[in-house]
């Protein structure tokens, strides 16, 4: 079986073609990086006329990559949800189209879900596990008991961790995206300055959601209050107490749940402290910690082509493609809201 999938949920057009018996045969991406950094962040409605622009070639370019044909494509998947709607309904009206005049299966994508399970595409899932998701849209906390069968165990109730980054890449006048900068510049200083955690004291309510808000507002004001700190210790500082939040938390829902295995998603998996930091403390509890590969842990088709193909098992015919694109639907409301034929 060959699934083709479309992801265009924020800046990214993507598509990757999976086959179930030979893998990954292609994972074209068009970054619209470049166009966006001028505006210090996403720009929606330039975001989806570069979508409808460059759709065409990134498809022409899978398909020769894979170098298959479109007819030999045995169904049809795409990102509906969450995202930019002005994006999404992009990827999601080409894929339907797609549908309709192939005759081919419509599978519908959650845009978290194939963050999740990007870590599988090489390798087989082992359930039960614990799902940090982190990047610019979303900071969220999944027990993950089975493909389909989802806990929302914790979220920010305010910026997500990707987003925070930004923010204060944008105070220390670094440039956009800020995770890869920050990043890079952290390894340069030293944790001199002291930074709230926010929320890390709450208990039941907020045991397990997040809040980067303040932790921006405490980066401002330290830097008002002096002018003369390191942009590196800044940097330093940042990371390593927004590090410190995501691991604790993380740490915290695995023993709460008694599971023995992480898998982080989202594009700030590729954050090097991060991937450092949570493998230090899985090796405390004797944990497994699962990251993407690099080119899997931004937006990418790839993701979306094996999730479609999961997805499709379970429901061989397809969906309606009266399906509805979203900017938000809860990904453990998602298989309620899909629409079958």
């Amino acid at each position: 079986m060959i699934v083709l999938g479309i992801e265009t949920s924020c800046d990214d057009t993507a598509i990757g073609i999976y086959h179930s018996e030979k893998g990954l045969l292609s994972n074209v991406v068009s970054s619209q990086i470049n166009l966006h950094q001028e505006w210090g962040g996403i720009y929606p409605e330039l975001a989806a006329r570069e979508h409808t622009k460059n759709i065409t070639t990134v498809l022409d370019l899978a398909l020769k990559e894979a170098n298959i044909t479109l007819k030999e494509i045995d169904a049809i998947s795409a990102t509906i949800t969450p995202g930019l709607i002005v994006s999404l309904v992009i990827g999601s009206s080409t894929a339907k189209t797609l549908s309709a005049v192939l005759n081919k299966p419509f599978v519908p994508v959650h845009h978290i879900e194939a963050h999740i399970f990007a870590n599988f595409i090489h390798k087989k899932e082992e359930y039960p596990f614990i799902a940090l998701v982190v990047s610019g849209g979303h900071t969220e906390l999944y027990l993950i008991e089975e493909f389909g069968k989802y806990k929302l165990l914790g979220k920010t109730i305010d910026d997500a961790v990707g987003e925070a980054y930004d923010k204060v890449a944008r105070i220390l006048d670094l440039g956009f995206p800020g995770g890869p900068i920050i990043d890079k510049l952290s390894k340069q200083g030293k944790k001199l300055i002291h930074l709230p955690k926010p929320l890390s004291r709450k208990k039941q309510e907020h045991r397990f959601n997040f809040s980067f808000s303040g932790l921006k507002t405490a980066v401002l004001r330290q830097i008002e209050k002096n002018s003369n700190l390191k942009i590196e210790d800044v940097a330093h500082s940042f990371q390593e107490t927004t590090v410190e939040i995501l691991v604790e938390k993380t740490i915290d829902a695995v023993k709460e749940f008694k599971v023995k295995k992480v898998v982080v998603a989202g594009g700030v998996s590729a954050n090097s402290r991060l991937r450092e930091k949570l493998k230090e403390e899985a090796q405390k509890y004797n944990l497994q910690v699962e990251f993407p590969p690099m080119s899997l842990c931004t937006d990418n088709g790839a993701m979306v082509a094996f999730v479609g193909y999961k997805r499709l098992l379970r429901n061989p015919k397809g969906y309606s493609l009266l399906t509805q694109t979203k900017a938000r639907v809860p990904l453990d409301r998602f298989e309620q809201y899909l629409q079958k034929y």
